[in-house]
């Protein structure tokens, strides 16, 4: 009655529909987590949309200079003097701690390499 290509066939048709129904399965699965996470995504968004509302009426300088003159007696805050400011040349430079290379940089230096390789220079 039955040959053997035939239960070959119906075995493999078999194995073909449980194939496609675990694969419909975990995509199903999948797109359950993809929403999921885009709503948690779009709720992240709509916090942080908040978060920056908020710290925008915060730090109105209006408002920041309502709350220095209440509390300039517990805070001692004096307005910044003119000497205060100073150019950027007027800053002295720092020296480099030569203790910190091991002498790398007179080995790169002697070699001209500097041993970074960053793929925009070809060796």
């Amino acid at each position: 009655m039955f040959r053997t290509t035939d239960m070959i066939l119906i075995a493999v048709m078999v194995a073909v529909a449980a194939f496609t129904y675990r694969t419909k399965h975990e995509t199903e699965g999948t797109m359950r987590e993809i929403v999921q996470l885009d709503r948690q995504i779009k709720l992240e968004e709509e916090t942080i949309d908040i978060l920056k509302a908020d710290w925008a009426l915060l730090t109105q300088p209006h408002r920041l200079q309502k709350l220095a003159d209440a509390y300039e007696t517990q805070l001692h805050l004096k307005p910044i003097e003119p000497g205060q400011i100073v150019e950027m040349s007027d800053i002295p430079q720092r020296i480099p701690d030569p203790a910190g290379d091991d002498g790398l940089s007179e080995a790169m230096a002697a070699t001209g390499r500097d041993g970074v390789k960053t793929g925009s220079v070809k060796p």
